[in-house]
């Protein structure tokens, strides 16, 4: 876990897209001090410790979280190569990156039969995503018959994860701005200048201590004060949960609106702490006995981005398209 106070100011829209009055200023902690900090946010109140979460509890915690990925028409998963060695997979959270994968594979060859697929993260996450043990798999040239397929085993396919990259930005500038950066922001206000922006782009690329890379490094976002009440069953007693978002704009957004509502003043004025953590670290954590009820944690999938506006086309497939192949035989993506 990092975490990271949140103050509002309209200064930074441009750079995280969140609504207006969203501003995110970091305090740049040492990592073992912020998991500190986060892990005693979120312990249980009783001071008790709950069992880890069994493999098949974390598959359904992921369960309900789409992700996307190219396939043929029979929802064989489309293997891509970015250079002679290197055979990769990509799924991705956003639908639009997935969708800009797609048209520039086809803008290649018009006559590839693919679409856009969507999976569950959580049956993928210890069938393919995690999983050292993969049976063999067959790959071949779209079109091509099974007889042309080359026979790989499961490791020599390296399956990505792409996480959206606004997000991604999002959580590298937690990391890397300090509370000195945000005042700065503050006081430039609405007369913020490009440059301002580009600057605290540019730490974020450079300096971030974790989310360094593109894919496999996923964001999860939370505010510790933020919660919901679960009606209970049969009668029973509502269950407090703790909200955790792969969307930043998304988090962001529901705390204002949650705010805007309060009457108190002070509760008006609250500033929350947006804390990031790694999911591949977040399931770590729920595979062992925790003072955390992650059972009481619930994760809520992205948002896709009304308009126009959204990511770019990915950058994944213009250095990959070329080499292409589809991975084929036997039970598919699709059956998973």
């Amino acid at each position: 876990f990092v975490s990271s106070n949140v103050a509002s100011s309209s200064s930074v829209d441009s750079v995280f897209g969140v609504a207006r009055g969203g501003g995110l200023f970091g305090g740049n902690r040492k990592e073992k001090e912020a998991v500190a900090d986060v892990e005693d946010k979120l312990k249980a109140e009783s001071g008790e410790t709950f069992p880890a979460l069994t493999q098949e509890e974390v598959e359904e915690w992921l369960g309900h979280i789409p992700v996307f990925a190219v396939t043929d028409s029979n929802g064989a998963g489309v293997v891509l190569k970015p250079d002679n060695s290197t055979s990769v997979m990509y799924f991705f959270f956003s639908p639009q990156m997935a969708n800009a994968t797609l048209a520039q594979l086809k803008s290649t060859n018009d006559s590839l039969d693919l679409k856009l697929s969507a999976f569950s993260l959580g049956k993928i996450w210890y069938k393919i995503l995690n999983n050292k043990d993969q049976q063999e798999i067959k790959l071949k040239q779209p079109g091509a018959d099974d007889s042309e397929a080359e026979v790989f085993t499961g490791g020599d396919v390296e399956y990505r994860i792409v996480p959206d990259t606004r997000d991604l930005l999002g959580a590298r500038m937690l990391l890397t701005m300090t509370p000195e950066d945000g005042e700065e922001m503050k006081k430039a206000g609405d007369t913020m200048t490009p440059e301002l922006a580009q600057k605290a782009v540019e730490k974020a690329m450079t300096e971030s201590p974790e989310f360094k890379e593109n894919y496999n490094e996923i964001p999860i976002f939370l505010i510790a004060q933020m919660r919901m009440q679960k009606p209970g069953e049969e009668g029973a007693q509502p269950k407090t949960i703790l909200p955790m978002y792969f969307s930043l704009q998304t988090m962001v957004a529901t705390w204002q609106q949650f705010m805007s509502a309060q009457a108190d003043p002070e509760l008006k004025d609250m500033e929350p702490a947006i804390n990031v953590m790694n999911l591949h670290k977040l399931v770590d954590m729920m595979r062992q006995p925790s003072e955390i009820d992650f059972r009481s944690c619930l994760l809520l999938p992205p948002i896709p981005p009304t308009g126009a506006g959204g990511p770019g086309p990915s950058p994944v497939a213009a250095a990959a398209a070329p080499g292409a192949d589809a991975m084929g035989g036997g039970s598919t993506l699709g059956d998973i």
